[in-house]
């Protein structure tokens, strides 16, 4: 596809549930996981433990990929993750209670709200 944010992807980053985050290890190595996601104002937005291998990674490479789950409909992100302070933006809490039924800025689990700033869109 020429514009990956066409309508229905578009449609599937404000619905689908799930988005894979892949990161790098310290030591090259991928780690990839499947996590909840919000998309708002053209970010991503993931909620993940203080203390995960995602926020290790994050902290010594902030270079991640996305994708939706759909082999049939890939769609690809390669973007820059920065953690922000809990809620961030307005509206980002909001999607999150409304597709999960989750407060993530109330649950100490979850110390680190990252943004993800998306440089490049693949899609086929």
């Amino acid at each position: 596809m020429s514009n990956p944010l066409n309508s229905s992807t578009l449609q599937r980053l404000e619905t689908e549930k799930n988005i894979w985050v892949a990161t790098t290890r310290p030591d090259g190595r991928p780690h990839l996981t499947p996590v909840w996601f919000a998309w708002f104002e053209e970010k991503v937005y993931i909620c993940i433990p203080a203390n995960s291998v995602k926020a290790r990674n994050f902290t010594q490479n902030p270079r991640v990929a996305l994708s939706l789950e759909d082999g049939v409909h890939p769609v690809i992100c390669e973007g820059l993750a920065r953690p922000i302070p809990k809620p961030g933006p307005d509206g980002v809490r909001e999607i999150y209670k409304a597709k999960y039924n989750w407060d993530f800025a109330a649950d100490g689990d979850y110390g680190w709200l990252v943004e993800i700033e998306p440089e490049k869109w693949l899609g086929w």
